[in-house]
């Protein structure tokens, strides 16, 4: 059981920071679906970075700046453009998806024996790394996995317990009577979605670094659309958000152990395991999570009309 959770804590990280990107700009009314594409571009961006560099740290921060130009470019796009959020979106998820993988060929190019960076080293928390079944897991960790946990404690004080945070939310939710009460939504939507998306593409960046330092393409692997479904399982709320990465989490990594076990099912039928179950939770889900009332309507000001 430990072996197990730890290689679901790292997956977990991955879950928790594009939803948590995914959430910010959703709870503006930004309906961001660019996920698969960020994260790819910001799993290739990252991994580059950090071989021609030496730091993962620097891949990281690099690979969130290229996500923030991809979340400025959808943010000026339908918040000045007032184009439409979800086709603007997959533009960008295309693009991005394209982008990535040209980088890498082009940076590397076609080799035998793929470059490999340093992975992560891991911090053990005195005392707490020591505890059964859940201390190598959760207190023997890297400092995106403490990023990643902070980020999410943050996220929630501040959405829910200051007012800054209620005038944050009051955009997506009614963004006509947040601009009459001097909240500007623009600006609001518009750093929300650079943020937010800068994010989501550290996530894409963290899955080659914590086991194995190599990049490969479709190392994403749908996660980003599976992140969207995150949000809307966790109500759009940051503490939700993090129990329920841990399911997907958890799904994602039983369904690379069964591969790799042998079991002679189809590894088709394997790889769809963690869809099939997202489905099925959505299903129960859906009945009482809730979303901003404005998510994915665009705002003009001139008109004072939402749509």
């Amino acid at each position: 059981m430990s072996e197990f959770l730890v290689l679901v804590v790292p997956m977990w990280v991955v879950f928790t920071l594009a939803a948590q990107g995914t959430i910010l700009s959703g709870r503006t009314g930004v309906f961001n679906v660019t996920q698969e594409g960020v994260m790819a571009l910001g799993a290739s961006v990252g991994f580059l970075v950090s071989y021609k560099m030496g730091s993962n740290l620097v891949g990281l921060l690099i690979a969130f700046l290229v996500g923030a130009l991809v979340g400025l470019v959808l943010a000026y796009m339908t918040t000045q453009l007032r184009l439409d959020q979800f086709v603007v979106g997959l533009a960008l998820f295309f693009a991005t998806t394209g982008a990535a993988g040209l980088l890498y060929r082009q940076v590397i190019g076609v080799t035998m024996t793929p470059p490999r960076v340093d992975t992560l080293p891991k911090f053990e928390i005195p005392l707490l790394g020591d505890l059964p079944l859940i201390g190598d897991a959760l207190f023997v960790q890297d400092y995106v996995f403490y990023f990643a946990v902070i980020l999410s404690l943050v996220m929630f004080w501040f959405l829910q317990h200051t007012s800054a945070g209620l005038d944050f939310r009051s955009v997506g939710e009614n963004p006509k009577a947040a601009d009459s009460l001097g909240i500007n939504v623009t600006w609001a939507r518009t750093w929300s979605t650079v943020v937010g998306t800068g994010l989501v593409a550290v996530g894409g960046a963290y899955i080659p670094l914590p086991f194995t330092g190599i990049y490969t393409d479709g190392m994403i692997a749908g996660r980003g659309w599976l992140v969207i479904a995150l949000a809307f399982l966790g109500g759009w709320r940051p503490l939700y958000v993090v129990a329920g990465a841990a399911f997907f989490a958890a799904m994602d990594v039983l369904g690379q152990k069964a591969q790799v076990l042998g079991l002679g099912i189809p590894h088709q039928f394997i790889e769809m395991l963690p869809f099939v179950a997202t489905l099925l939770v959505m299903v129960f889900a859906l009945r009482w999570a809730r979303q901003p009332a404005h998510l994915g309507m665009n705002y003009d000001r001139e008109s004072r009309l939402v749509g």
